[in-house]
């Protein structure tokens, strides 16, 4: 009898270990005071930036009747979606680099996987959405009023915000189902999912193999639907005649396909591999270049060589010079 009774006082105590974990301590890049407020001027210029090119192209094809077309309302929501991508992160690293207290709530650990790995699936699937919208647009133009109408584009831009939502509730579940029972350190800046299966004390496999099969499978699709879109795309520049024609096709895909390369090539390094090649603090750089440089990068590769946004731009500032000069 005593022994089953000790036998139960350890299993309670390790239940009781099991459900302690109430927040988690995110450990960032390095202890270094002088290097951590390096760093917070760094990454604070660099989410200033990100705000306000994407919250700006956002305003610009709200505000300019030349860019209401489908191709840039899809542009506008890729920037909302960075913005938001962002924004889920950043202010949270910002302040752990000036405080000593690295702590986020268990909760507030699992909001933030959510939306973070909500955006950036949907991510995923707006630019596979816009790859087909300009392979219409190209390849069909005559039927690019019809093939993508309000009623194609606005369920496109809805399909892939269900998408992400539901990739993410599945992996945010799997994660937090799992236990934690022993260091609640995660060697990151932000809740990621391997940091997080690394600190588990429960069977992570399962975990591992979905992250690997549900990422691989999004990224299939989605890369899939952007070759063969292009692949039609090519196919329409070669019967071009016209030397403009080819270089205004190659100006308006040339940043799409740009934005996609270096978008998806960092997903596919994170995620889809096998776990034994997991290095945390290698991740941590490549993660931080995904969810923080690329959207800061965005809205200089999509306007930067295109002629409609930089009109846009050129009649804003005139407008507002204008408004300001008359006003004094």
């Amino acid at each position: 009898m005593e022994g089953s009774s000790s036998h139960l006082d350890v299993h309670n105590v390790h239940l009781k270990n099991m459900t302690e974990v109430t927040m988690f301590i995110l450990l960032g890049f390095t202890d270094d005071w002088d290097l951590q407020v390096v760093l917070f001027l760094v990454f604070f210029a660099i989410y200033l930036f990100t705000l306000i090119g994407n919250l700006g192209l956002v305003v610009l094809v709200a505000g300019d009747a030349r860019l209401h077309n489908p191709m840039y309302y899809f542009l506008s929501v890729l920037s909302s979606l960075d913005a938001c991508y962002s924004t889920v992160v950043t202010p949270k690293m910002l302040l752990n680099f000036l405080t000593e207290n690295k702590s986020i709530s268990f909760h507030g650990c699992v909001a933030q996987m959510l939306l973070f790995v909500s955006f950036g699936s949907t991510e995923s699937f707006l630019l596979a959405a816009m790859a087909y919208d300009r392979y219409v647009a190209i390849y069909k133009p005559l039927l690019y009023s019809v093939r993508m109408s309000p009623g194609v584009y606005v369920p496109l831009i809805t399909a892939s915000y269900v998408g992400g939502i539901l990739h993410a509730t599945v992996h945010t579940v799997a994660t937090f189902s799992l236990s934690f029972c022993g260091s609640n350190e995660i060697r990151h800046v932000f809740c990621d999912i391997p940091p997080l299966l690394a600190i588990s004390c429960s069977d992570t496999h399962t975990n591992q193999l979905l992250l690997s099969y549900f990422v691989g499978a999004i990224e299939v699709v989605t890369i899939l639907i952007v070759l063969i879109s292009y692949g039609f795309i090519l196919l329409a520049i070669l019967r071009m005649r016209s030397a403009e024609g080819r270089r205004k096709v190659f100006s308006t895909c040339g940043s799409h396909l740009t934005g996609v390369s270096i978008y998806h090539g960092t997903i596919l390094f994170m995620y889809v591999r096998p776990s034994a090649t997991y290095a945390l603090e290698h991740d941590m750089v490549v993660s931080i270049f995904y969810t923080i440089v690329i959207p800061m990068l965005n809205p200089v590769i999509y306007s930067l060589r295109n002629k409609d946004v930089k009109e846009a731009k050129t009649v804003l500032k005139k407008n507002f010079i204008l408004k300001v000069t008359f006003e004094v």
